[in-house]
């Protein structure tokens, strides 16, 4: 005898008490460009286990929620930030012991923003803030739970799309100049590129950027503002700057 749920048939006999419990979770990784570095949307944990500490966003999935809706909701819940569309899941951690409070598996979420905007700590965080990714990468700041390993594994995702994709015109506005494009190839890869090499790469082929007519405001130094551009059609199939060109020196802090 069979009993159906949920579109699907129980087999007879089947308990599900033989199988250890545990809990899934959702944990929300947000990169975005900050004043030319690359930063994380972190929270402070307002309640035990690592109270105090800085953490991703997320938290437990809900019984009637998918793990879309729950990624969605934590993220709003604890930093005010919605950014739903943009949320793709990169990763599964579930080694025993990441929580201490029982076996938690937990599906990452990774979305790069613009501008991320107003940042609002609220539910069980106690603070909610954009720090440097090097901070965290570097142990400057002690992140709880195996979150360092998260934004590791999502920040090293970011540095091979740059090669395969358009991911670096996620990181700036509709129009921008070829110095903040390049400012976040610097910063994602923690390198240095020269600036005039990067502009005959993605100026000279068409396709990659679309001069606007349009001049970006006059800087405090003053003299002749930059060159406005928009991202063109290829952006949809590669990227033209490629990790391991000749011309880059790696930054010291990287």
């Amino acid at each position: 005898m069979t009993t159906k749920t949920g579109g699907g048939q129980v087999p007879a006999g089947y308990d599900p008490s033989r199988f250890p419990a545990f809990a899934v979770t959702v944990d929300v990784v947000i990169l975005t460009m900050s004043g030319g570095r690359l930063h994380v949307l972190l929270v402070r944990r307002g309640v035990a286990p690592y109270k105090g500490m800085w953490a991703i966003p997320g938290g437990f999935k809900r019984p009637t929620e998918t793990l879309g809706e729950a990624a969605k909701r934590e993220l709003a819940q604890e930093t005010g930030v919605d950014s739903a569309s943009l949320l793709t899941q990169f990763g599964a951690y579930g080694d025993p012991g990441r929580d201490p409070r029982m076996n938690v598996v937990t599906v990452a979420y990774l979305a790069v923003i613009r501008e991320v905007g107003a940042v609002v700590a609220g539910t069980d965080a106690a603070e909610a803030a954009l720090i440097p990714v090097s901070e965290a990468l570097n142990e400057q700041i002690e992140l709880a739970f195996d979150h360092a390993q998260i934004v590791r594994d999502a920040v090293e995702r970011v540095r091979a799309d740059l090669d395969l994709t358009g991911i670096a015109t996620a990181f700036v506005g509709p129009t921008f100049t070829l110095a903040e494009l390049r400012t976040v190839y610097e910063a994602v890869w923690g390198v240095q590129l020269d600036g005039a090499n990067f502009r005959r790469s993605v100026v000279t082929v068409d396709g990659w950027v679309i001069p606007t007519g349009r001049r970006a405001r006059p800087g405090a130094p003053g003299g002749k503002p930059a060159e406005l551009y928009r991202a063109g059609r290829m952006w949809k199939y590669s990227s033209p700057i490629r990790r391991s060109q000749p011309n880059e020196r790696r930054k010291a802090d990287s």
